[in-house]
């Protein structure tokens, strides 16, 4: 499977389209706005979310409830567009309306993309960096992840979700028997963690930053269970899944980090605490003692759960602003504001399950088939009976 993305955060929508999704694989909007409405939420989310009220159109590629092996086309409107039409339309405008468009941005914001890609592609006025850099484009990035999910959902395999850490506070209780537990754990806290105790304190972490003009950053977990064994593979560096996975939770915005299973701890421990040892039985077959490798041995999947963690920086947009220097006077200035977040760590989870489970999904149709489900859900049978015995 593969999709694109289009869209700015104050044009008119955010477009994705989907090529690759099975035929015959049930899918309505309401899948995919389960998980959009789960991007909205989190404690630290700012004024955007009021006005938005995100849902999915399905376009093209669904026909009476059912995927039809066509391309998808999905499309989430933007509210706010009625406010920006004049400054974000595609129609070329005379000198005398340029004036009139305010907001043009000649001062870079630092930890935004607005300088850089200001310089790559020649844009005296950032806008035009700005409006596609901005992590609005997540929205349609999770309706993506939601049709991933959905497939995933067919052979039992379950994504879950959780913050592990805001502005320097840990959770320590985050034990849970099932993803399904996760689910509804997570699901149960503003910040989506499964530690009650470290969620209060999350919470008044978010309120200092809030007030201080600040802004803070976390680590979110994605757990992936059911998976088949094999998932990947280890003969080239471009099939290992566990490489997808990294480029997948780097590539949402503001994340600096990924680590799967223990990740950088391993590098403090000695292998004997490290690896996971290797059991068999009848009704299961292949298992692990542990799983601090996080699902994955040589870029393939072990069939334990997949653990992946990503680390979240601040926001950068700060009410108490950084300095910076105007592009076209060269002075310094204090950095101008957009509406933002103050903290949009617990929004980030749900952003991280949905490129996490994309991968996973892709992975699976790569290694067991892509035209139909049920053609797929037999290979992939067949897979789990020989790996059991082999």
């Amino acid at each position: 499977m593969r999709y694109l993305t289009a869209g700015e955060s104050h044009g008119p929508q955010l477009t994705t389209i989907i090529e690759g999704v099975p035929a015959q694989l049930e899918l309505v909007a309401e899948d995919i706005n389960v998980d959009l409405a789960r991007r909205q939420g989190g404690y630290g989310r700012g004024r955007r979310m009021q006005i938005e009220k995100d849902q999915v159109q399905i376009l093209s590629g669904v026909r009476h409830g059912k995927t039809t092996g066509a391309p998808i086309a999905l499309v989430v409107e933007n509210k706010d567009w009625t406010h920006w039409t004049k400054v974000m339309g595609a129609e070329p405008i005379g000198e005398d309306e340029e004036k009139e468009v305010k907001r043009k941005l000649t001062r870079p914001r630092p930890g935004h993309a607005d300088l850089n890609g200001a310089i790559k592609y020649g844009h005296r006025d950032m806008r035009n960096v700005l409006e596609r850099s901005s992590a609005r484009e997540t929205t349609v990035r999770v309706a993506a992840g939601g049709v991933a999910k959905k497939i995933l959902a067919q052979f039992g395999i379950k994504v879950g979700g959780h913050v592990l850490e805001i502005g320097g506070v840990r959770a320590e209780n985050v034990s849970y028997e099932s993803v399904e537990e996760l689910q509804v754990r997570s699901e149960a806290s503003q910040v989506r963690c499964l530690d009650e105790e470290a969620s209060a304190k999350m919470i008044e972490a978010i309120d200092v930053a809030k007030q201080d003009g600040d802004s803070i950053g976390g680590v979110v977990e994605v757990v992936i269970e059911n998976v088949p064994i094999g998932l990947g593979s280890h003969v080239h560096y471009d099939r290992k899944l566990d490489a997808k996975l990294a480029a997948a939770v780097m590539s949402i915005n503001a994340f600096k980090g990924v680590e799967i299973g223990i990740g950088f701890e391993a590098a403090r421990l000695p292998g004997s605490q490290v690896h996971d040892e290797i059991l068999w039985d009848e009704e299961k077959g292949y298992t692990r003692k542990t799983n601090r490798l996080g699902g994955f041995e040589g870029g393939m999947t072990t069939g334990m759960p997949i653990v992946v963690r990503g680390v979240m920086k601040p926001i950068p947009t700060l009410y108490k602003p950084l300095q910076s220097v105007d592009i076209e006077t060269k002075e310094p200035f204090e950095a101008s504001i957009e509406r933002s977040d103050s903290c949009a760590v617990p929004a980030a989870a749900v952003v991280a399950e949905a490129v996490v489970a994309w991968e996973v999904a892709n992975a699976l149709l790569e290694t067991f088939g892509q035209d139909q489900m049920s053609t797929i859900q037999a290979n992939v049978k067949r897979h789990q009976d020989d790996a059991r015995s082999f």
